[in-house]
């Protein structure tokens, strides 16, 4: 479903297009109900990579009947060391992504998050406008800086120097909007020059679908999300208010409301074989909430077997409906 245009109710921020998505806070400001989002990061299950494409399907559709607000998936190319070894299976995200929106109907689809240059902006634009359009409006853009270097030099990808690619995400987020405002004008930055940014069709989600801007960077990603993005995501960890603090300072300095912003931290749902860890997972769930954290966005152990999906259907969103 296509997201309205937010309003300003403090200074607008030029860099800043205004996508709006459900807001609310920990200051007693209007709140909307927590959300949870699912994370999909390994994709070595039973059966293989041949039996990838019906699990996924099954994994999607039940996500989104349980009431999962939101799907994403890695943009790595290998699998990460947290997870697993290089060699374990990955697919690319946002072919993914498309095949994700075929099967569902309701839930966004990102990659948390995008690296910004594993593609040119001009190409990520286009892909998410086409991921939004075939979705009908219910794309996200997930970006960030990129940090692996070692699948990025295996497979041959660009990747600078952090400093650089820092500098690349503004310009690909000024990018984005620009082509995503229907201005189909040049662009001229340091790192990308952009002959006309036309954009057909344009994207459902109006003005643009809505970008989220993964990582805590205290100097440099929480500023770029307070200039440029609708969401933030941080990542459940016992920094995780001070982060916020430090985002609303960015806010105040930039002139953005930072009631706008979805704050959506990234966190890992265990509820145990039987789910014996459920009502621990809820209780974690209101203290996030309490935090003025909207979505818990994260991954689910076990889902590929299908029935932590049902216990989340069952028992972990009826109760945060209720927070």
């Amino acid at each position: 479903m296509p997201l309205a245009p937010a309003g300003r109710t403090s200074r607008q921020n030029p860099r800043h297009g205004g996508a709006m998505l459900l807001a609310g806070n920990g200051d007693g400001e209007e709140c909307a109900l927590m959300r949870v989002g699912l994370h999909i990061p390994d994709f070595t299950w039973d059966g293989g990579p041949a039996a990838l494409k019906v699990r996924l399907g099954e994994v999607a559709r039940q996500a989104e009947q349980a009431g999962v607000d939101r799907i994403s998936v890695m943009d790595h190319v290998w699998q990460i060391g947290h997870l697993g070894p290089p060699e374990h299976e990955m697919l690319e995200a946002y072919t993914t992504l498309g095949w994700l929106a075929a099967k569902t109907e309701r839930v966004k689809l990102l990659a948390v998050v995008t690296a910004v240059v594993y593609r040119d902006p001009g190409l990520l634009a286009k892909s998410v406008t086409t991921l939004d359009v075939l979705s009908g409006g219910r794309a996200m853009l997930g970006i960030g800086a990129a940090w692996n270097e070692e699948e990025a030099r295996g497979l041959g990808l660009f990747f600078p120097p952090l400093a650089e690619r820092f500098e690349r995400l503004e310009e690909a987020l000024r990018i984005c909007l620009q082509m995503w405002s229907g201005d189909d004008g040049p662009f001229d930055g340091e790192h990308y020059h952009l002959g006309r940014t036309l954009n057909s069709p344009q994207s459902l989600s109006r003005p643009h679908p809505p970008i989220l801007i993964g990582g805590a960077g205290e100097k440099k990603t929480l500023r770029l999300v307070a200039c440029y993005a609708d969401a933030c995501n941080i990542f459940d960890s016992p920094e995780l208010a001070r982060k916020l603090d430090v985002l609303r300072e960015h806010c105040a300095r930039e002139g953005r409301d930072y009631t706008e912003i979805e704050k959506t931290a990234q966190t890992r749902f265990d509820l145990g074989e039987r789910g014996e860890k459920v009502n621990q997972t809820i209780e974690h769930l209101h203290e996030l909430a309490e935090l003025g954290i909207q979505v818990a966005h994260g991954t689910l152990v076990g889902a590929g077997s299908l029935h932590p999906l049902e216990l989340m259907a069952e028992q972990v969103i009826p109760a945060i409906s209720k927070f």
